[in-house]
């Protein structure tokens, strides 16, 4: 795939994905690499600039994340990022020093103030907030750099070396609580390193097609699909390139949404592959029966999936590729040397014996989620599918507390469908991260028609989040969750309660189990 390239050169912070996934929208491709990379197999890579990370790092510490200085020598523009700028401070003599309680040391939003006769700021307003997050303070900038932005606490909240194209900035642009932190890595891109800007979904599904064409050539493909994103923009992928050649192996464990099993399979059906749909509701129930316990529910369904798949596979005979759905947080999170390799073999672990493939095929392996889901539309999937929600591998298993059986999942199913319809119709899904419904253990005393019942609870949870690490409960309004209760408990038999539930992450989980 030919295009301009820049390395995002990771030392261990928090926001890594985050400045890769910036870059990216900026319309040019980048790659994340761990700061331990030889220097001769990122030069292949001819970037036309590199990103240092932030790190937990202090660069004045002995076995401090380090970078080779060659790097330097190479005429790319280079921009550090809190502990990439203090590493890109030291490393061409400046000095690093702990902050002083009452002076450097910031954390959160800071007024900053920029230079904007700087590449960096040019054109952007001369103050603003940043996002600071630092104990350590540049107490001499190195030779050749000057001072391109300060705070109160900070006079070299961000340093440039023009010349060479290096700029170092204590603050993270790369989050939303920095003021115009995209316009700043926006001009390093294009005003600093001459990006063309040639990065795009449509051009990655061309050149992404080709490429697999080339590679599988005559040959098979098995993919297990679980009707997720992921999985469901790769097979629509593999489908686009290699047609008849490809398998979809789609286990519907009987846990699913409502209608979604079907769903999957008319999306597949506009494309000529191999589509066999396993249903095995009766195995994993079976299973299932008696149990109660969540993390017995998820290795149960785990298990009991890759035996279903080992059965069809068998079934389909010899194959020489298998495909899965990895995406590029994946590839980055699996760490460097033979981690790998390592999740490699996690991702396809309980494979038949019978499978003879050459090797792994994972199209998806360059992409954040975000551009999944773009390259899903580019493919023509469906936006119920694109913009799926995140959904536990278990299913509905574990949104029915307690054990497990088919009359509560068609409950659950119910009351979902109804609480989704009403969402939508409301136009609320657009604001919301999740949300859903669950079925609790608890029954409790009602009265309809005169007469009394004993049946279930069902609780609604519905969050808004940016990365699912934390989550609040979102602020529904009355008359919705109101329209939604009286249609539950009117449609849907055995359930008398409607509860909602409003519990933030942490302390509570986005699921219930």
């Amino acid at each position: 795939m030919s295009h301009q390239t820049v390395i995002v050169l990771d030392f261990g912070g928090q926001y890594n994905q985050l400045i890769a996934r910036r870059v990216r929208e900026c319309g040019v491709y980048c790659e994340v690499r761990p700061y331990t990379a030889p220097l001769g197999e990122l030069r292949a890579v001819n970037p036309i600039g590199i990103i240092f990370t932030g790190g937990p790092g202090s660069v004045y510490l002995d076995g401090a994340p380090r970078v080779d200085p060659d790097i330097f020598t190479w005429g790319v523009p280079i921009l550090g990022i809190c502990y990439g700028c203090q590493l890109m401070a030291q490393a061409l003599g400046g000095r690093v020093v702990p902050a002083q309680e009452d002076c450097a040391r910031e954390y959160g939003k800071t007024e900053t103030f920029f230079d904007t006769g700087c590449r960096l700021f040019r054109g952007l307003p001369e103050s603003g907030i940043t996002w600071m997050s630092h104990g350590d303070y540049m107490e001499r900038a190195p030779e050749g750099f000057t001072l391109a932005a300060r705070s109160a606490a900070c006079p070299s909240a961000a340093i440039a070396d023009e010349a060479r194209g290096f700029y170092g900035v204590q603050f993270h642009p790369e989050v939303n609580h920095t003021g115009h932190g995209t316009d700043m890595i926006r001009r390093f891109l294009f005003d600093v390193c001459g990006a063309a800007g040639d990065w795009s979904m449509e051009g990655y599904k061309r050149t992404a097609v080709a490429a697999l064409r080339d590679k599988i050539g005559a040959g098979r493909v098995l993919l297990a699909l679980s009707g997720g994103v992921d999985s469901s923009v790769a097979a629509a992928l593999l489908a686009e390139a290699v047609g008849e050649q490809l398998t979809c192996v789609f286990v519907d464990h009987g846990l699913m949404r409502k209608n979604e099993g079907d769903e999957v399979e008319a999306a597949f059906s506009r494309w000529a592959v191999n589509f066999v749909r396993v249903n095995a509701e009766d195995r994993f129930l079976i299973k299932l029966a008696g149990v109660d316990e969540p993390e017995r529910k998820r290795k149960i369904i785990g298990e009991e999936f890759i035996r279903v798949f080992e059965d069809e596979a068998k079934k389909v005979g010899a194959v020489d590729y298998l495909a899965q759905g990895t995406i590029y947080p994946d590839v980055i999170e699996s760490g460097a040397g033979d981690a790998a390799v390592i999740k490699s073999h996690h991702n396809v672990g309980g494979l038949p014996d019978c499978v003879d493939f050459k090797e792994i095929v994972e199209p998806l392996r360059l992409l954040f989620k975000d551009e999944v889901r773009a390259l899903g539309r580019e493919l023509g999937l469906p936006e119920y599918l694109v913009e799926r929600q995140p959904f536990p591998g278990p299913g509905l298993a574990i949104r029915v507390i307690g054990d497990v059986t088919k009359e509560k999942l068609d409950m659950l199913r119910e009351a979902d469908a109804i609480f989704r319809e009403e969402m939508a119709r409301a136009g609320e899904e657009a604001r919301l991260s999740q949300f859903f419904a669950a079925l609790t253990n608890m029954r409790s005393v009602g009265v309809m028609g005169d007469g009394r019942t004993y049946d279930y609870a069902v609780a609604l949870r519905a969050v808004t989040t940016d990365d699912f690490m934390t989550a609040d409960w979102a602020r529904i309004p009355y008359e919705l969750l109101d329209r939604v209760s009286v249609r539950i408990v009117n449609e849907v038999r055995g359930i008398n309660r409607v509860l909602y539930d409003v519990t933030a992450k942490p302390p509570g989980t986005v699921e219930f189990e």
